[in-house]
């Protein structure tokens, strides 16, 4: 639905600053992220680690001529083709562009909010829903501030029911939000521990939460839910409480007779004096509570909804997250069929574009028929071509009627199959050699049969990867330091064993200032994969300085031999100003300029222009150790005298950085001109910070259960006996996949389906096995080694080491699989 500028000036009460009066369809507020720029509006939004304002030209550069901006930014005058509307806030001003698209429609609005289960009751929604409604919902989980109002801007008259996201981790922020969804139906999930923090009691958070549904017809909650349920009776909520409960037969829906079966659950039905049997392919009880807010939310649509006619038996686990994974011949495969809908492509084929980078591999898209989409095929399809054109795909490979049939709409290398089976008969996995492949389509498609031709490893021991994760603790400790403060992110050590490719593309998509890695090895990987913000070298060896030159990336200098030798290769050269950083050590003695040696360094760099210095810093060796505190002050009053006067004698100004990620924790008044991010960025506090998010999840399934007598021994050496008849399973993971032999006979437990399994006798070279004795474990089950609900300290407390080297540990025949929230 397309507005003028000037009438955005109008509903935003603003300053229209530039000549013309532009047409506008899009909003946007990443630049990296624009698929229309000629119809988009572009907020330039502050936030608490970064300033839109500093990319309004990049957006302009891209073909945007509409802003909104709260202040003026420079070389303004240049732009003269563009208009900006001046405001006062621009996150507020997007809220109120989308609060008044939102008025502009009547048909029903489900809000759902919660700390656990949104995406999954919307998806859930969706999927029961789509043959009887046409239905516009929250792209991915965008249910923040921002991503609220992106949402909502996607209504129009092509839909007649609507399912949106709200999501809050801080007081006063519902409020924001339920101005611009107005729920007629509101969804309250559950409410749990997330963000509990910013709360000072866990029913002051389910208030905050209720808020949303402020002018709602009805609220949907389960009434079993003690904390949820004294909320909503405590708020004069003029809403129609519409519950489920499995004790209360006063609920509006009523629940009985659970029975659960290997791969399914049946249950009963009570509602208005009728009753229905429903049966779902899930069996535990996360998927079974989320079923029931949909069966409620239904109940609220229609209660003839319910009556037999919702195809529960088709439902699938929904998949929250994008994955990444290696394929074969150098192949990069992006499986993404979490939504199929026009605007889960853009940002499908935005993350294409950030995996691209500057690498120059060609990319295919594979996508299916969008379905359900309530637009003429005319004009839906040839709203995918130019949204694939505008993220320059080099080929693509279209699945279904619909997309076969407007295969001239597409103006680059192209092939077109009414089915997967048709495309499967004419598939060559060679003919993906060194690409990055993206798959998106419609689960009737069943498209993981073309990821599993394209997968590289069929290991069952997976390591999952939050790239999500590794953004939000990125964006946790920039909100603890000055907008101006740089960060530099290690990713040594294949980025802690995460994977440092993949890492350093989120990294550098979300502008990090600079990485460092340990070798010039892991530095030439990274420039080779189209990396190209500055790399630090934190160890270069001697035999390495040819590397360092050829791809640009830049020393850790610590000593005069290593200063001397990368000068002569720099003179060799004819290189000038080559940056480099001078380690002082003052006080970890590992590497580094002793103080005293500062004068003779500053002599020798003043004599000479081959190298300049970039920064300065040191290492503390107790930042996360209060008893060491008077230490670590003592280590930053060397640093600081040392860094200054090479600072003098260079002439200019240098960087300066000793904090790690426990320093910006305990020590933020010391941040200098940059900080060092490390084990922080995985989501290990060393200092107790709960807000991280956990990034790497190793995980197995079982391959065999075994009865085992009392008194018999498992394993090489017979080191573990039952002292009871056991359920023994085995799990194929072994030290040669990284996983530590102290962890046996007992030492350390894994989590099977939610409770903790023993690991018992000496872990072998490919497998282990571990106790399921009392547990609901079947052959094929998950079992986590590590991971969201089992963290790695765990494992690392059970051998007496850190969770730095447990998190390295595992091997490359581990194959990572990357997640994008």
């Amino acid at each position: 639905m397309e507005y003028t500028i000037s009438a955005a000036a109008r509903i935003l009460g603003a300053n229209a600053v530039g000549a013309g009066d532009y047409a506008f369809s899009e909003l946007s507020v990443d630049s990296r992220r624009l698929s229309f720029p000629d119809s988009t509006l572009f907020f330039a939004i502050e936030t608490g680690t970064n300033d839109g304002h500093k990319y309004v030209n990049d957006a302009y550069r891209m073909g945007v001529r509409c802003f909104v901006v709260s202040h003026d930014i420079p070389g303004m005058e240049r732009l003269s083709d563009a208009v900006f509307l001046r405001v006062p806030d621009t996150l507020s001003a997007l809220q109120r562009l989308a609060a008044y698209h939102r008025d502009r429609f009547r048909f029903p609005v489900v809000g759902i909010t919660g700390s656990n289960g949104k995406s999954v009751v919307k998806e859930f929604l969706y999927h029961l829903l789509c043959g009887k409604y046409n239905i516009i919902r929250s792209p991915k989980s965008y249910n923040s501030q921002i991503g609220v109002p992106l949402s909502v801007w996607n209504m129009d008259a092509s839909y007649n029911l609507a399912v949106f996201e709200a999501g809050i981790s801080m007081p006063g922020e519902m409020e924001r939000l339920e101005r611009i969804v107005r729920p007629d139906i509101g969804v309250l999930t559950n409410i749990g521990a997330a963000h509990q923090e910013n709360f000072p009691s866990m029913k002051e958070k389910a208030l905050e939460k209720l808020k949303l549904f402020r002018d709602s017809s009805f609220i949907v909650y389960c009434a079993d839910d003690k904390v949820a349920d004294e909320a909503v009776r405590s708020v004069a909520l003029t809403a129609r409480k519409v519950t489920w409960s499995m004790e209360n037969h006063d609920a509006t829906v009523f629940v009985s007779g659970i029975t659960k079966k290997e791969f399914s659950t049946s249950f009963i039905i009570k509602y208005d004096g009728r009753e229905g049997r429903c049966e779902i392919p899930f069996t535990d009880d996360a998927s079974l509570a989320d079923v029931l807010h949909c069966i409620c939310t239904a109940y609220c649509l229609d209660p003839s909804l319910l009556d037999g006619m919702l195809p529960f038996s088709t439902l699938e686990p929904v998949a929250m997250r994008l994955e990444v994974k290696q394929g074969r011949n150098g192949t990069l495969i992006i499986n993404d069929t979490y939504n199929s809908d026009i605007n889960s492509l853009a940002i499908a084929l935005d993350f294409l574009s950030g995996r691209k980078g500057g690498s120059g591999c060609k990319t295919t898209l594979i996508l299916s028929d969008i379905l359900q989409s309530g637009c003429p095929s005319d004009i839906l399809y040839r709203q995918v071509a130019g949204i694939v054109e505008a993220k320059s795909v080099d080929n693509i490979i279209g699945v279904g009627p619909e997309l076969s049939s407007h295969s001239d709409f597409f103006g680059i290398g192209k092939a077109f199959y009414r089915s997967t089976e048709e495309l499967l008969a004419d598939f060559r996995a060679s003919d993906f050699s060194g690409r990055l492949v993206l798959i998106k389509g419609s689960r009737s498609f069943h498209f993981e049969r073309i990821t599993e031709r394209l997968e590289q490893k069929a290991h069952e021991t997976v390591m999952e990867v939050s790239l999500g994760a590794i953004v939000h603790n990125f964006n946790r400790y920039k909100s603890r330091l000055r907008p101006d403060t740089k960060m530099i992110c290690m990713v040594k050590a294949s980025a802690y064993g995460a994977g440092a490719v993949e890492v350093s593309r989120t990294l550098q998509e979300h502008r990090c200032d600079a990485l460092a890695v340990a070798v010039a090895d892991e530095g030439v990987e990274l420039r080779n994969e189209g990396i190209s913000i500055p790399i630090m070298v934190m160890n270069p060896e001697m035999n390495c300085l040819n590397l360092l030159y050829d791809h640009a990336l830049e020393p850790e200098i610590y000593s005069f031999r290593l200063l001397d030798a990368f000068i002569r290769e720099g003179k060799s050269r004819g290189a000038v100003s080559f940056p480099i950083h001078i380690k002082i050590d003052t006080g970890m003695h590992r590497l580094g300029f002793a103080p005293e040696d500062v004068p003779a360094l500053c002599a020798l760099l003043k004599g000479q222009e081959t190298v300049k210095v970039k920064s300065v810093f040191s290492h503390l060796a107790g930042s996360d150790t209060p008893s060491l505190d008077d230490f670590t002050m003592l280590q930053i009053s060397r640093f600081k005298e040392a860094a200054e006067t090479i600072e003098r004698s260079a002439g200019c100004r240098v960087l300066k950085h000793i904090l790690n990620s426990a320093g910006i924790e305990r020590f933020p008044e010391y941040q200098m001109d940059m900080v060092r991010l490390g084990i922080g960025l995985y989501g290990i506090s060393m200092c107790g910070d709960t807000g991280l998010r956990n990034v790497s999840t190793l995980k197995t399934t079982i391959l065999q259960i075994r009865d085992v007598r009392a008194g018999d021994s498992i394993g090489y050496g017979r080191k573990t006996f039952v002292d009871r008849d056991s359920r023994i399973a085995v799990i194929p993971i072994g030290y040669a996949d990284g996983l530590d032999r102290h962890l046996g006979n007992r030492a350390a437990r894994v989590s099977v389906n939610g409770r903790l399994a023993q690991i018992v006798g000496n872990i072998c070279m490919d497998a282990c096995m571990i106790d399921v004795t009392g547990i609901n474990a079947e052959e094929g089950d998950t079992v986590v080694i590590f991971g969201d609900d089992l963290p790695v300290s765990r494992l690392s407390e059970a051998i007496g080491t850190i969770p730095y080297e447990i998190l390295t540990s595992p091997s490359q025949r581990v194959q990572r699989i990357y997640l994008n929230d």
